[in-house]
């Protein structure tokens, strides 16, 4: 059996989608050259790269594709032969009208993990629900290299125990994609809150965004300890960090939060509801 990894070379590619598919996938495919160039072991693309959807959103129906769909399938093409994992977000098709807003993690041409999206973003006026079908399976963890990954999306990260149930299943790093949209505090809210999950899990925590006029970019990398290692503007752009064993453990020594929470956390899904309910 090979050693787990001390370490890891870890990327976000932080990309704006264009209108269709095939264009999206060339610059997927352009992001696992660079990856590959600088000897990146993992790297995470945004939410929903497939195809662009400003304005009318129910044009997510219309460009969703099956997980055998040519657009995975270019994706895991690109990474055949490669010793690298890719997290990439699409929106797949279901048995309902409505899509899932799904990551898949492929390597050397092969599927090894598949989420679902369980939060959709109902708030500050939009409503990922009308065209998006919600899951309720808390996703597996994913090995790479001996590092355990867990996987959230975007809005998930408005909610701490998806971060905590991934932790407690054993997560080292938790690969965020994200199509963060852009609007008042958003900015501030996205920093906060992946560096939360990250300072409150004693996890690194690989936010990679969606940049363009909708969405704020700001791809982030942060450690255990809610140190931001790095961090993109709002365009295109690729950033990596090399995380470690040896900070994790350290940092899970310093601040033994796991070890000292007094309450667990069941994966238990409760009925989707749009509002708090009244008394």
């Amino acid at each position: 059996m090979t050693a787990a990894a001390q370490s890891l070379k870890v990327a976000a590619a932080q990309m704006t989608a264009g209108e269709g598919w095939e264009e999206n996938l060339a610059t997927v495919t352009a992001a696992i050259r660079q990856a590959v160039t600088e000897g990146v072991d993992l790297l995470v693309l945004p939410e929903g790269i497939l195809a662009r959807f400003i304005g009318e959103r129910e044009r997510i129906r219309l460009h969703a594709q099956p997980l055998d769909g040519p657009f995975v399938t270019g994706v895991a093409e690109a990474t055949r032969g490669l010793d690298l994992t890719v997290v990439v977000g699409i929106h797949e098709l279901s048995g309902d009208p409505r899509p899932y807003n799904t990551l898949v993690v492929l390597r050397d041409g092969e599927t090894v993990g598949i989420y679902r999206k369980l939060h959709l973003y109902d708030a500050f006026a939009n409503r990922e629900s009308d065209n998006v079908t919600p899951a309720d399976v808390v996703p597996p963890l994913v090995d790479v290299k001996g590092f355990r990954l867990g996987l959230m999306t975007c809005y998930d990260v408005r909610f701490p125990e998806l971060a905590r149930l991934l932790t407690v299943a054993g997560a080292d790093i938790l690969a965020l994609p994200a199509a963060w949209v852009r609007g008042p505090l958003k900015e501030d809210h996205w920093r906060t809150m992946v560096t939360a999950r990250a300072l409150e899990n004693t996890v690194y925590v690989i936010g990679s965004g969606e940049s363009g006029p909708r969405n704020i970019g700001r791809s982030l990398i942060v450690d255990p300890l809610g140190v931001a290692v790095a961090e993109a503007g709002e365009g295109p752009g690729f950033i990596t960090a090399t995380i470690t064993r040896e900070r994790l453990e350290a940092a899970r020594e310093q601040l033994p939060v796991l070890a000292n929470r007094r309450f667990e956390v069941a994966p238990t899904p409760v009925p989707i509801r749009t509002a708090l309910p009244t008394a």
